[in-house]
């Protein structure tokens, strides 16, 4: 659990800079009047200033470093950080009124996993959680969404119904992620050559595969991220480009099984070298879909991990026991839970049948 982050004093009310003015002239004993004089001011000027009515001005700044013997620094150092409070207890009032917000996104569970802070005051929870998605208020969430539902393309499926505040945070959290990590520009002819090498890393386990797929992928332009689901997310994967030369693939483990993962790794693959770079692609969440494309990354994920010609025979010529689907994995050189996998999909073997082939995967 993430310890809570300690409350910020903001208070209500703030001195103008004309209070620390008047305390000024007073200690010179010099009179409003005669601060006008020396500066060549009006006395309504400068009665306005030190009622908060009107500003320091890096001018008047200047003139007050003259007169006074006080930097100009300080005058307009003062009249910013007034500025600026006023500005934070505007917006904290706005804020208050929407703060029921947070109810459309996953507060608990971004703060389980850390990626906010926790607040015990509505309005600081309320300001991080924006920081967390960049947007200034909640009046811009509407815009950010319609702008995400005109980019994504959905993997169809009817069983759930997805969050939309959970998926925008599980997508924001790779985005935020991703941005970390330096990768060399997108190259397709390097990142199909080095399919080949990690779908020799199937049989490796996590503390190994991990390390190396990132690192893999990294070299030909592509950052792979691995975020734990968020609840009501219902998504596997998504693709999507961060910049014209950076890819982007999300996993979850939603299903948490190495058939699913290597499966949902090479479906998303399949987009970024098949499909072009401004649709979002998104795996299992139920939200529309492209169908088309997703039946080709299937086809893509399917064959890549799995010769069609190969599987063919296998599924014709041998009965599936496991010891054949072990020695048909170790021939191809890959995971045995991944054909068990590709066998329990095509209704060739019973979903109940050589489960004990895949390995379970977990968040450390």
């Amino acid at each position: 659990m993430v310890r809570p982050a300690e409350n910020q004093y903001l208070p209500d009310t703030v001195s103008p800079p004309g209070e620390t003015l008047q305390e000024t002239i007073v200690a010179l004993g010099m009179s409003q009047a005669g601060l006008a004089e020396r500066t060549g001011r009006s006395k309504k000027t400068i009665n306005e200033i030190i009622k908060g009515k009107a500003p320091i001005t890096p001018k008047m700044s200047l003139e007050l470093e003259r007169v006074l013997g006080v930097p100009a620094s300080f005058w307009n150092n003062r009249e910013r950080n007034y500025r600026e409070a006023l500005a934070r207890i505007e917006e904290k009032n706005t804020l208050q009124a929407q703060v029921e917000w947070l109810k459309s996104v996953p507060v608990k569970d971004m703060i389980r996993w850390g990626w906010i802070k926790q607040f015990e005051e509505k309005v600081q929870q309320l300001q991080e959680v924006l920081t967390f998605f960049g947007i200034a208020s909640p009046d811009q969430w509407p815009t950010v969404m319609a702008s995400l539902g005109q980019k994504v393309a959905f993997r169809k499926t009817e069983a759930f119904e997805v969050d939309n505040g959970a998926l925008m945070a599980w997508l924001r959290k790779g985005e935020v992620e991703a941005k970390k990590i330096e990768c060399s520009p997108y190259s397709e002819k390097k990142f199909r050559s080095c399919l080949y090498t990690i779908r020799e890393l199937t049989v490796e386990p996590p503390e190994i595969f991990q390390k190396r797929l990132t690192e893999l992928c990294a070299g030909c332009g592509v950052v792979v991220i691995f975020v734990p689901e968020l609840p009501r997310t219902r998504v596997s994967g998504a693709t999507r480009w961060v910049t014209a030369n950076k890819a982007l693939i999300q996993l979850s483990l939603r299903y948490k099984s190495n058939d699913h993962l290597w499966f949902s790794f090479f479906h998303e693959a399949g987009h970024i070298i098949k499909h072009g770079k401004k649709a979002i692609f998104l795996e299992g969440t139920g939200l529309g879909m492209d169908q088309d494309k997703e039946e080709e990354a299937n086809r893509f994920a399917s064959d890549f991990l799995i010769p069609r010609q190969q599987y063919l025979r296998f599924v014709r010529d041998r009965s599936l026991s496991k010891f054949n689907i072990n020695r048909f994995a170790s021939k191809l050189g890959v995971a045995p839970g991944i054909v068990v996998g590709r066998l329990q999909h095509d209704k060739h073997l019973p979903v109940t049948h050589c489960n004990d082939l895949k390995i379970k995967l977990k968040w450390a």
